[in-house]
């Protein structure tokens, strides 16, 4: 056989040995330890989601997934080292609504974008917020706020966890849809906000249902109204704010998880599919809904376009308010 003929048939056979190889690389994935970012504390919303749901997706993908908490710059650091990782899949991200939406619209400098960076898995869980007053405010109802503020204009201060926290723009959203004011009091975390609230040194709040829960079923806040589309099982007598009469203020708090762009699409699937899997087993579910989460568990296109229509929305809130950060 001629060299040239023998060369010819070596490199068939290795062509035809890659496109073999090929399919079963892919399907390996994971082969290794996964790493999920959350960009904030322990202990908060986002970490517990994670922690929540890695041990059921660890189990099906029979692989390691390692929680690596790195907060910062209001969920920046973290973004911005999903957007500089390898898009193989191996490193994912929970955020939540301010991370994936409302940063993008509150920062006037934002080094990583969360439409354009990241390809986005499911959105995991999601809950309401509740408006929250002192007790010692003498305010039984969302039309008795409205008449406080009304007849005090800029006097009623509004706690928050913080500056472009889904809670503060809750409180910005809803005194552009009553057409009252009131003062921003802006803390480091919620923790610090409800304390302050209990002590009636600040008046109400919007605060994530489940931080808020057990002191409101103990009086020592009074609920007036849930942000949710319908009241919620655990304050079955608390009204919805268009049960109240304030119409087009549905808010939730959310959590999902995303991927880096450009993450190859059988790794998406793999991923999403695993998730949303893990979120369905009896005792995770149970476990999220205990600590007052929704699951939500959609598909990558449908969180692709809530994610889309969440910017938009506060982007418009924003601007109307004038609030802007470096």
């Amino acid at each position: 056989m001629q060299n040239a003929d023998m060369k010819a048939m070596l490199a068939s056979a290795a062509l035809a040995l890659s496109s073999l190889a090929a399919p079963a690389v892919a399907a390996s994935f994971p082969d290794k330890p996964v790493t999920i970012l959350v960009p904030f504390v322990p202990g908060g919303s986002s970490d517990i989601t994670a922690r929540s749901i890695a041990p059921e997706v660890s189990k099906l993908l029979k692989q390691t997934f390692v929680i690596e908490n790195k907060p910062g710059a209001n969920g920046a650091i973290a973004a911005q080292t999903l957007q500089k990782a390898n898009p193989d899949g191996y490193t994912m991200m929970v955020g939540s609504i301010g991370t994936f939406s409302i940063n993008q619209a509150l920062y006037r400098t934002l080094p990583y974008n969360p439409t354009e960076d990241f390809t986005y898995l499911t959105q995991a869980v999601r809950n309401p917020n509740v408006l929250v007053a002192s007790p010692n405010l003498g305010v039984k109802d969302v039309a008795g706020l409205i008449a406080r503020a009304r007849a005090q204009p800029d006097k009623v201060s509004y706690a928050s966890s913080g500056t472009g926290s889904s809670d503060h723009l809750s409180a910005v959203l809803f005194r552009q849809k009553t057409g009252t004011t009131g003062v921003d009091v802006p803390y480091r975390g919620g923790a610090a906000a409800i304390t302050d609230l209990m002590g009636s040194q600040v008046d109400v709040s919007f605060q994530n249902l489940g931080a808020v829960l057990t002191h409101i079923k103990s009086g020592k806040l009074q609920a007036l109204a849930v942000t949710g589309e319908k009241r919620t099982p655990d304050l079955p007598d608390v009204p919805t704010m268009a049960e109240a009469g304030i119409k087009d203020m549905v808010v939730y708090s959310w959590q999902g998880f995303a991927v880096p762009k450009g993450t190859p699409a059988s790794t998406v699937k793999t991923l999403s599919d695993a998730l949303r899997r893990a979120m369905q087993v009896a005792q995770v579910k149970t476990s999220l809904q205990g600590l007052g989460f929704e699951v939500v568990g959609n598909s990558p296109e449908e969180f692709t376009a809530f994610q889309r229509q969440e910017v938009k929305r506060w982007t418009d809130v924003i601007r109307q308010s004038g609030i802007q950060l470096e």
